[in-house]
C-alpha cells in the first residue's frame, strides 16, 4: 500500500506532502490546479520516464519522495534481490530526482538503483490507469493481457509452458535457416581448409623447423669465414700441429701456458703459494688442450657443401609459403592447422545438423500445437466468466442491456503467444450488433468497459488475476455523468475495499463516495498577490498544494464541482444529499 508521498519542485507544486490511506482517496481541483502533477509524481515513484520538463522553473532539480508497504513475504524478497533495505515498519523508501538538466536518480530503499528495477519492481506494487488506457484497451494485445490475467494460474502456467517451447522452437530455425542459407559459404569455406589442410600435410614441418634451418643456413652461407677463424683460433691455441707442441716449434697458448707451469712448479719447492699457482696452470693447460681438440672436430665437421645450403634455402622457401598462408612461425602454422581441422569436421558435419534440427522442428511444431490447444481451452473457459462478469459489472454501471463479449479467434499460423486471436466485442444496447471496442464504442462507454474489466478482475469469483495492492485511476470518470457517475463511484468504492485505489476525478458523484478527499489549489507565493495566476512583471510563478478536506469544507468542494460555487445553498444542499447517498449504497 502506498502510505505517503512528498513533492518538491514538480511543475507548479513548489513542496507539498500527501498522506494516503486504505480505502477510495479522490483526488479534486480546478482545471489546471495540479492534479497532473500529483499523477506525474507517482508515476516517476513508479519507475516512470523522467522528463527534465516537469522540473519547477527556477529550480535545479524536481525531488518526488514516497513510502510503500512492504505487507507480504514475495514483495519484501523482491526487494532483498534488488539490494534495497526495508525499514523497521516494513515500508520502503522511494526517491526519484529529476535534474533540469535531465538527469535522474533514482534510490530504492537507500540504495541507489536503475530506474528499470524500480520500474520492475513497481509492477507489484502499484497500477496506474490513464486515459491513454483507454485506447489501449482498443488493442488486442491488451484484451488478450486482461482475458489471460482473468484466467490466473491456468493460462499462466500452460502460456508458460507454450512460450519456452516457443523460445526452444525459435532458436532451432534460426540455426537450420542460418545452416541452410550459409550453405554455400559453407561449401567455400570446407574447400580452402582442405587445400590449407592438404598443404601443410605435404610440406609436413616439424615444430621449430623453421629456426633450426635458419640457423642452418647462417652456417652454411659463411662457411669459409667460420673456417678461417676455427683454424686461426685452433692456431693461437696449440699451433700448426700438436705433435710439434712438446718440440717447442710454435709459440701458442698451450706451449705458454705449459712453460709458466715449470716455471712456477720450480718457484714452489721454495714457496707453498707459488706451488699453488702451478698447480692452477696445469689446470689451466688441461683445459687449453680440451679446446684445442674441439676446434679440430669442429673444423673437421664443418660443411660447406653447397648442394646442402641449396636444399636448406629450399626448404625455407616451402615453409615460408605456408608461414605466409597460414601463420607467422612454423607453430603458428601447426596450429592453424589443428584448429582448421575441427572447424573442417564441424563444417562436414552440418549436412547432420540439418536433419537433427529438422526432425526437431517437426517435433516442437505437434508439441506447440498440443500446448496451444490447452491454452485455447483454457482461455474459453475464462472467457465466459470474464464476459458475464463484466457484463454485469456493465448493468450497474448504467449501461443496462450492454453486453459484452469476448470472441477467440483462430491466428492463421502459431504465434509467440498461442493460436489464439483474442477480439472484445461490445453491444451498447440490448438487441445491439456486438462491434469491436476499437470501433463502436465512446470514450464514455470504454471509460466504464475498462473499470468494469478492472472490478471484474479484482473481484469475481472467477477471476484468477494477480492483484496489486494499488490502483490509480485518472479520470476513468470521462465522458460519464449523472447516474452512471454515480455508478462509477460505488463501483470505485467497492473496488478499495479489497486494493488501495486512488482516483483523480472532475465529478462529485464520483468523489462523494471517496473515503478520503484530496483538494489539489493553486495560488502564488506569500507576498506576490492573491490572484493565484503568474504575475508576468513581478516575475510570480504559480503553486499548488494540496489537502485534506473533510466536515465543511468537503461540502463546500463538492458544491463547487456540482455548480462552480461552493457558497451556493442549493449546491450545498445536493452535496450532503450526495455524500448520504454514498454512505448508504457502500
Amino acid at each position: 500500500m502506498l502510505h505517503e508521498m512528498s513533492i518538491e519542485n514538480l511543475g507548479v507544486i513548489s513542496r507539498t506532502r500527501v498522506e494516503f490511506s486504505p480505502g477510495l482517496t479522490v483526488i479534486t481541483g480546478e482545471t489546471g490546479a495540479g492534479k497532473t502533477m500529483i499523477l506525474s509524481g507517482l508515476g516517476l515513484l513508479m519507475g516512470g520516464k523522467a522528463d527534465a520538463q516537469v522540473v519547477r522553473t527556477g529550480t535545479d532539480a524536481a525531488v518526488v519522495e514516497g513510502r510503500v508497504v512492504a505487507d507480504s513475504a514475495p514483495l519484501a524478497a523482491r526487494v532483498d534481490e534488488t539490494g534495497a533495505v526495508l525499514d523497521d515498519d516494513g515500508s520502503l523508501l522511494i526517491v526519484r530526482t529529476v535534474a533540469a538538466q535531465g538527469r535522474s536518480r533514482t534510490h530504492l530503499g537507500g540504495r541507489s538503483v536503475p530506474q528499470a528495477v524500480l520500474a520492475d519492481l513497481a509492477e507489484d506494487l502499484v497500477t496506474i490507469h490513464g486515459q491513454s488506457d483507454q485506447m489501449r484497451l482498443r488493442s488486442p494485445q491488451r484484451q488478450r493481457e486482461a482475458l489471460d490475467s482473468f484466467a490466473g494460474e491456468v493460462v499462466t502456467e500452460a502460456l508458460s509452458e507454450y512460450r519456452s517451447l516457443w523460445n526452444e522452437r525459435a532458436a532451432a530455425a534460426a540455426e537450420l535457416d542460418e545452416l541452410v542459407g550459409r550453405a554455400q559459404e559453407r561449401a567455400r569455406e570446407a574447400e580452402l581448409l582442405r587445400l590449407g589442410l592438404a598443404e601443410v600435410e605435404r610440406v609436413a614441418p616439424r615444430a621449430g623447423e623453421d629456426v633450426e634451418l635458419a640457423q642452418e643456413a647462417e652456417r652454411l652461407s659463411n662457411s669459409e669465414e667460420l673456417r678461417t677463424s676455427a683454424q686461426d683460433a685452433l692456431v693461437a691455441v696449440a699451433g700448426d700441429d700438436l705433435a710439434d707442441i712438446s718440440a717447442g716449434t710454435s709459440a701458442n697458448a698451450v706451449e705458454l701456458v705449459d712453460r709458466a707451469r715449470r716455471l712456477a712448479e720450480h718457484g714452489g719447492q721454495f714457496d707453498r703459494e707459488l706451488e699453488v699457482i702451478g698447480k692452477s696452470l696445469a689446470s689451466v693447460a688441461y683445459a687449453l688442450a680440451d679446446v684445442g681438440t674441439e676446434l679440430s672436430g669442429y673444423l673437421a665437421a664443418l660443411d660447406a657443401d653447397p648442394a646442402r645450403l641449396e636444399a636448406v634455402e629450399s626448404r625455407r622457401a616451402e615453409l615460408g609459403h605456408l608461414t605466409r598462408s597460414y601463420g607467422e612461425s612454423v607453430d603458428a602454422v601447426l596450429a592453424w592447422a589443428s584448429a582448421a581441422g575441427l572447424r573442417l569436421a564441424e563444417l562436414d558435419d552440418s549436412d547432420g545438423r540439418i536433419e537433427v534440427l529438422t526432425e526437431s522442428l517437426a517435433a516442437l511444431d505437434t508439441r506447440l500445437v498440443e500446448r496451444a490447444s490447452a491454452l485455447t481451452a483454457a482461455r474459453t473457459a475464462a472467457a465466459a466468466s470474464l464476459s458475464d462478469a463484466v457484463t454485469e459489472e456493465l448493468t450497474g454501471l448504467a449501461m443496462s442491456g450492454a453486453t459484452l463479449t469476448i470472441e477467440i479467434g483462430t491466428l492463421d499460423e502459431l504465434g509467440p503467444w498461442g493460436a489464439d486471436s483474442i477480439q472484445m466485442l461490445l453491444s451498447a444496447h440490448r438487441g445491439g450488433p456486438p462491434r469491436p471496442l476499437g470501433k463502436g464504442a465512446s470514450g464514455g462507454e470504454l471509460s466504464r468497459v475498462m473499470l468494469a474489466i478492472e472490478v471484474a478482475l479484482a473481484t469475481a469469483d472467477a477471476s484468477g488475476a494477480r492483484r496489486t495492492p494499488t490502483m490509480v485511476f485518472d479520470e476513468v470518470d470521462a465522458g460519464v455523468g449523472g447516474k452512471a457517475a454515480l455508478e462509477v463511484g460505488q463501483r470505485l468504492a467497492r473496488l478499495a475495499r479489497t486494493t488501495q485505489v486512488i482516483v483523480v476525478t472532475h465529478l462529485a458523484q464520483v468523489a462523494a463516495f471517496a473515503d478520503v478527499q484530496l483538494v489539489v489549489s493553486k495560488g502564488t507565493p506569500p507576498g506576490t498577490g492573491t490572484s493565484g495566476e503568474a504575475d508576468q512583471d513581478a516575475d510570480v510563478i504559480t503553486q499548488s498544494g494540496i489537502r485534506i478536506v473533510a466536515g465543511d469544507d468537503r461540502l463546500q468542494e463538492l458544491a463547487r464541482m456540482l455548480s462552480g460555487q461552493d457558497d451556493s445553498e442549493v449546491a450545498l444542499s445536493h452535496a450532503a444529499e450526495l455524500l448520504a447517498r454514498a454512505a448508504v449504497r457502500t
